[in-house]
């Protein structure tokens, strides 16, 4: 393993803001996360699938009454997500290096005000619609973590993962969506304007290159 991931992953063992296996945390904030890690009662609102961070960090910076975590189980992504809300001195965030599907051994029911799913892998082939993060599975996951009244949201630039989701959320009972687009940066309803507000890296790169980003709100 190269040196420079060596010293990465040895500073995230020290970081109070990373919670990992092998930490004294880890596996025991289940409906406490706002109390024991957070020290406070801000709604809390998980990123799947967070990357290096961009988007959970960008979320804390404009929103200091909320808590954010970024979930990814890449230790080196996280190491970045955790050096930029650092240098930027925020204290309403954190990470949790874990697979998704273990999500629910590590939040209690209606722990979450809120979900965002960003750019995941969209798992086209078809032995793989088990792993979609937005599959029935994972859905279940969300509804039982999610508070009364929270939300779960999209983006994505993949057009087979977007309409695969309308589909499963369709035939879900219950589901309701909420705000749904094929081009999310040509829309100028307010309804919009969150999801815009924060654009990643690889966003960026889809859309200089015309891709256009879908999104999708929905409650369970």
């Amino acid at each position: 393993m190269p040196r420079i991931k060596l010293q990465r992953f040895a500073a995230n063992a020290t970081r109070p803001d990373i919670v990992e296996p092998g930490k004294p945390t880890f596996g025991q904030l289940a409906g406490h996360w706002r109390a024991d890690f957070f020290h406070n009662d801000h709604p809390l609102v998980l990123e799947v699938g967070c990357g290096k961070g961009e988007y959970t960090v960008g979320l804390a910076q404009r929103h200091p009454e909320q808590n954010f975590l970024g979930l990814d189980i890449k230790g080196e992504r996280i190491w970045r997500g955790s050096t930029r809300a650092e240098a930027l001195g925020l204290r309403n965030v954190g990470f949790l290096r874990l697979l998704a599907h273990q999500l629910p051994e590590h939040f209690g029911p209606g722990e979450l005000s809120e979900i965002w799913i960003t750019f995941p892998d969209p798992r086209p082939r078809d032995r793989d619609i088990k792993r979609r993060l937005t599959s029935p599975r994972f859905l279940d996951h969300y509804q039982a973590l999610l508070a009364p009244g929270g939300v779960a949201q999209l983006k994505t630039d993949s057009e087979g993962l977007f309409e695969y989701t309308l589909e499963v959320l369709a035939a879900r009972p219950g589901a309701t969506i909420d705000v749904a687009t094929r081009d999310l940066y040509a829309e100028t309803d307010p309804a919009f304007a969150a999801a815009q507000a924060i654009q990643t890296h690889f966003e960026g790169k889809y859309r200089a290159v015309g891709v256009p980003i879908k999104y999708v709100r929905f409650s369970l």
